[in-house]
């Protein structure tokens, strides 16, 4: 009869008060992160690490799922993480396009569809040419081009690092004769003569490195492994957004939960074998929380619409 009463007591007190009964510590169950790519690449390597070590730490499982769904959309891995609860049990690992594009292109996700746990990784892209190309930089391949054709391979219009090659070729006077999206660009590609300039990632042509000419790479900083290589916006003033990957949840979800993610996440970015990553493949590999991811996708929209104008989209 004590115990009824006491019970009761506290049911009053919740009503009274207005005070919300206690959530269960997160995670108290298995939790899912999404990737809406094939596996096998940077994001899904990294965000693979952040699983194992929220495992290990948590004691649930968690587990890596991928849905992949092309360059441009519709990202169908964004769109089970939208139609997800908010407890944490679903995690997106986002490329840039998800919060940016996704709101563009009418399949259901809106600028606040997402809040980002924290930004991880900024891909190692490059614009690279064969070794005997008539251009080993961005203004002699703008020379080139004056009286030669020159066409660009790359994976998808809407990617982030083909709107901004072709605006900077905009802004230095010349344009691509042709392009064209492919599923690879390696070595392969240049010495078949399929494209001039690809537009891909220093892993992929890492085996022909000392045989090709790397015209700039794509991003805010040079890449370490490139001594030399001036990055894109500095050789053409283009701005210098780059294309990153983060850890997304679906918006509303408990700050407790977002922290969480957060505090085991960091830790994995500042671990051993991602630093390695980061050496091998010259991929950027650090940790930005949450407020300052959020500045980051506002600031990335605005360079977005910018290469948008320039381009003519």
């Amino acid at each position: 009869m004590k115990k009824t009463l006491t019970a009761i007591a506290l049911a009053a007190t919740t009503v009274l008060t207005g005070a919300a009964p206690a959530l269960a510590e997160y995670p108290n169950g298995p939790v899912q992160f999404v990737v809406p790519w094939p596996p096998g690449d940077f994001e899904d390597i990294l965000t693979r690490m952040i699983a194992e070590d929220f495992q290990e730490q948590t004691g649930q499982s968690a587990s890596v799922v991928n849905r992949p769904g092309g360059g441009d959309g519709p990202f169908p891995g964004a769109l089970e993480v939208l139609n997800g609860p908010t407890d944490g049990s679903v995690v997106g690992s986002f490329v840039i396009g998800v919060p940016i594009v996704g709101p563009l292109i009418d399949i259901g996700i809106d600028e606040n569809s997402f809040t980002p746990v924290g930004i991880f990784l900024t891909y190692p892209f490059v614009l690279a040419a064969s070794g005997d190309a008539g251009y080993s930089n961005m203004a002699e391949l703008a020379a080139y081009a004056q009286d030669n054709d020159v066409v660009l391979g790359h994976f998808g219009a809407g990617l982030t690092p083909t709107k901004a090659s072709y605006a900077a070729a905009k802004l230095m006077d010349f344009e691509f004769a042709d392009d064209s999206a492919f599923d690879m660009l390696d070595c392969n590609t240049l010495s078949s003569g399929d494209a001039d300039v690809i537009n891909t990632t220093l892993a992929l042509i890492e085996p022909c490195l000392g045989e090709i000419n790397i015209l700039a790479n794509i991003g805010a900083e040079p890449i370490d492994k490139l001594n030399g290589v001036k990055t894109l916006a500095a050789q053409s003033g283009v701005n210098d957004i780059e294309l990153w990957n983060g850890l997304f949840v679906k918006t509303g979800t408990p700050q407790e939960v977002i922290d969480k993610l957060a505090e085991i996440a960091s830790a994995t970015m500042a671990s051993d074998a991602a630093k390695e990553l980061m050496v091998a493949t010259g991929a950027r590999v650090y940790w930005q929380g949450m407020d300052e991811s959020a500045a980051r996708i506002e600031s990335d929209r605005a360079k977005s619409a910018d290469l948008d104008k320039i381009i003519g989209n």
